[in-house]
């Protein structure tokens, strides 16, 4: 058993987020998503945000990226069958999902948001999201009518092989909130070779 944000989880490993095997695949010339800057990557801390107190559970039901011009409904997710954690439908490049057996987006712990950089049409919901920095905003709508406001510490892309399972997904002590997609480079027939993930915490609430 593992701890996925406040759940656990029966299996040995969660692993990296599943992902397809499309690059933009119609060829509209689009090229290859970005990729995070080693600068996102190796900054720390909280960038002068203070954490605000954590919210009660409530399900999500949009996240807003505004540096990156997301703007997309929440579907829940669970695990593959091999234990990783799962991805919406990949024809509604729109739509991006939450783990639901986990935390919800501003409660104390880990909320996992994750969706498809590209599909077999062309880019999809978290195409840009390696273009993420430091600092920039992300607003989670919930079904009690507030809004979780987080703030970006830091953006990372890791090998599918060397996903590190409880940085990434482990308890945390305060609202944080990971955004996850596809990243890392790309093989044709395989995919994608990682994952890009964005690490926030809970600064503001909505009402």
């Amino acid at each position: 058993m593992r701890k996925v944000g406040n759940t656990v989880i029966a299996g040995v490993t969660v692993g990296a987020l599943a992902c397809g095997a499309w690059l933009l695949g119609d060829g509209t010339g689009t090229g290859p998503p970005p990729q995070p800057a080693a600068a996102e990557a190796r900054a720390q801390g909280d960038d002068g945000r203070k954490a605000v107190p954590a919210l009660p559970p409530s399900p999500p039901d949009r996240v807003r990226i505004p540096a990156i011009g997301v703007s997309a409904p929440l579907t829940g997710l669970g695990l593959t069958a091999g234990g990783s954690l799962d991805v919406p439908p990949a024809e509604n490049d729109n739509l991006a999902g939450w783990y639901e057996a986990g935390t919800t987006p501003g409660e104390t712990g880990t909320a996992i948001v994750a969706g498809h950089v590209d599909n077999a049409e062309g880019p999809a919901v978290f195409y840009r999201l390696g273009a993420l920095r430091r600092g920039a905003r992300i607003e989670v709508d919930r079904r009690d009518g507030g809004v979780a406001v987080f703030t970006v510490d830091r953006v990372e892309v890791y090998d599918a092989k060397e996903f590190p399972d409880e940085k990434v997904y482990g308890a945390a002590s305060r609202p944080e909130l990971r955004v996850i997609t596809c990243g890392g480079g790309y093989e044709r027939g395989t995919g994608y070779k990682g994952n890009v993930v964005v690490f926030a915490h809970l600064t503001g609430d909505l009402r």
